[in-house]
C-alpha cells in the first residue's frame, strides 16, 4: 500500500488551494463539501471557478502566491499551470509539516485524491496510488451504480441508531 487511506475532519479548518482554473474548482469542491474555510490564491478566476467562488464563501487573494502564503493551513492544494510555483508551494508545505498535493504531479504529494462516491455519511474512497486513475474512476462508476442515493438515507439512520444496531447484532443490507 503506497497511500494510507485516512478521512480527515476540515470542518472550519483552514485549507489553502494555489489556482483558479477548472482543476482548481474540482478540488475546492471537495474543499468546501468538507466544511473547510477555504483560501485561495490565484490572478484570476476562471469562468467555472467564478460561479463556485459566487456560490460559496471562499476567501479569494488576487494575486500570485508567494511564500509565507501557507502559514496556519492544515491542507494545501497547488493547481496551477506553473511548476515553478506548484514546486514552490510543494517546499513551503513541506517544511511546515502541512499535507500537499500538486495536481498532476505525484512526486510532489504528500496525499492524493481517491476517486470518491459520496453518499454522506457513508463516503467510499477508491485509489490506485496514482497509477491509474481513468481505473479508479470506473471502479467508482460501477460503485455509484451500487449504492442508491438511498444509502445516505440507511448511513444517517445508522448514526441516529447507532447504539441500539450495535447492540442487537444488525447488519445493514442494501437491495
Amino acid at each position: 500500500m503506497d497511500y494510507l487511506p485516512i478521512n480527515l475532519r476540515l470542518r472550519e479548518q483552514p485549507a489553502v488551494l494555489i489556482g483558479a482554473g477548472v482543476v482548481a474548482a474540482r478540488k475546492a469542491r471537495f474543499l468546501l463539501n468538507a466544511g473547510a474555510a477555504l483560501t485561495v490564491i490565484a490572478p484570476e478566476q476562471e469562468p467555472a471557478f467564478r460561479s463556485l467562488s459566487s456560490a460559496h464563501d471562499i476567501h479569494w487573494l488576487p494575486r500570485a502566491y508567494v511564500e509565507g502564503d501557507l502559514s496556519g493551513a492544515v491542507l494545501v492544494i497547488a493547481a496551477t499551470p506553473d511548476r515553478e510555483v506548484n514546486e514552490a508551494v510543494y517546499r513551503e508545505a513541506s517544511s511546515l509539516g502541512i499535507p500537499v498535493n500538486v495536481v498532476d504531479s505525484p512526486e510532489l504529494c504528500s496525499f492524493i485524491f481517491p476517486a470518491i462516491v459520496d453518499r454522506s455519511p457513508l463516503t467510499v474512497a477508491i485509489s490506485s496510488s496514482g497509477a491509474s486513475p481513468v481505473l479508479a474512476r470506473s471502479v467508482r462508476s460501477r460503485i455509484e451504480a451500487m449504492l442508491p442515493a438511498a444509502t445516505a438515507d440507511i448511513a444517517r439512520f445508522g448514526r441516529l441508531h447507532r447504539e441500539r444496531i450495535r447492540a442487537a447484532g444488525a447488519v445493514p443490507r442494501i437491495n
